[in-house]
């Protein structure tokens, strides 16, 4: 049976943590005579996220041993959000509209959207994630500043990382639960095994570009 990615990140136990880390590639060369600096920002930006499971019995652990399987190493991707931000601190939580691109051609950190509830103060709130894209094409973003909508319920939300790609007018945008994509970093699905027959799972994704 063919396999249809991205899978969807299991649920049946949680996870016990969840290290996720943000990286941008930027070269610095130092003279070692004066130690001034020359800094260039290049385009790559990057999530990864390093991913525990809790102790687990066989039962509960073979599903996740069954998920990492079924990516055949570094081929197959998934869905991946940070677990503990699935809901927005700012109003989007409890009035989230439709919120929508507002105008094609964007790039940049920077986003335009609209179908927003109008003039709500901290929409998003700095911290806050959004989703652009689904299935293969989710790509995952951190908010930067706080949003506020205007009278038009339009907003300008600063990014991170910079947007992957235009996204098209009035595509819609995520607010809630967001999740980019991922593939694990290496080829290897470990599992230990204690003498009291508890299961050790441990391992690492990074975003799939």
């Amino acid at each position: 049976m063919a396999e249809t990615y991205p899978l969807s990140f299991p649920t049946h136990t949680g996870v016990a943590s969840v290290e996720i880390t943000a990286t941008d590639v930027v070269a610095v060369s130092e003279s070692p005579f004066t130690f001034s600096q020359q800094v260039v920002r290049h385009a790559g930006a990057r999530w990864s996220a390093s991913i525990r499971i809790p102790a687990v019995k066989r039962d509960d652990s073979e599903y996740w041993n069954a998920f990492r399987l079924r990516l055949r190493g570094r081929f197959g991707t998934f869905l991946l959000g940070d677990p503990n931000a699935a809901t927005p601190r700012g109003t989007a939580s409890s009035n989230a509209g439709t919120p929508l691109v507002s105008g094609a051609n964007q790039t940049g950190n920077e986003l335009n959207i609209d179908g927003l509830p109008a003039s709500q103060t901290g929409y998003l709130k700095a911290g806050d994630y959004i989703q652009l894209g689904s299935g293969s094409s989710a790509r995952l973003y951190k908010v930067l500043q706080d949003a506020d909508s205007n009278a038009s319920g339009e907003a300008t939300l600063n990014l991170w990382p910079d947007l992957r790609s235009s996204p098209s007018d009035n595509a819609p945008v995520v607010v809630s639960d967001a999740k980019g994509v991922f593939r694990l970093a290496d080829n290897q699905a470990i599992w230990a095994i204690n003498n009291a027959g508890f299961y050790s799972i441990a391992f690492t994704a990074v975003e799939a570009l």
